[in-house]
């Protein structure tokens, strides 16, 4: 019985890590960016929501950027505000206020901290009303 137990407990462990993991990934896809070469970096995407109004991305790997921008498909989309949160814990606020129809972009916003590690980005956004009930869906890229 000891020896079930002794082995119980890490199995118990590993399921319960990859539950949360699991839970985690479902809620947010980070984005993992691997390679430090010059130019544009798909740092992440989601389907913007009806139900929210602001959405984020956890950046992994390879996470210093000197810009941003946001590129949007299947539906409009207003994207008020960007705010870049920094390994660092220091953040930085950003004015988008940009209307965007799908298969458009924001115009390029360099970064103050461009020395620092990105954790995340997270955008206020307002849905645009269309007639499929369609979500944007919204990538962002990172210029290294």
């Amino acid at each position: 019985m000891k020896k079930l137990l002794k082995l119980s407990i890490p199995c118990i462990a590993a399921m319960f890590i990859v539950a949360l993991a699991a839970n985690i990934a479902m809620a947010q896809d980070p984005g993992i960016v691997t390679s430090n070469k010059p130019g544009w970096h798909k740092i992440g995407e989601i389907k913007a929501d009806f139900k929210q109004e602001n959405e984020s991305i956890v950046v992994m790997g390879a996470d210093k950027f000197k810009s941003i921008k946001l590129k949007v498909t299947d539906a409009p989309i207003n994207i008020e505000s960007v705010t870049v949160y920094y390994e660092s814990g220091a953040t930085e606020q950003l004015s988008v206020r940009n209307e965007l129809k799908a298969g458009a972009e924001t115009r390029t916003i360099d970064l103050k901290n461009k020395d620092q590690d990105l954790k995340k980005v997270v955008f206020n956004y307002r849905t645009l009303p269309n007639r499929k009930d369609e979500k944007a869906h919204v990538e962002l890229y990172g210029l290294k």
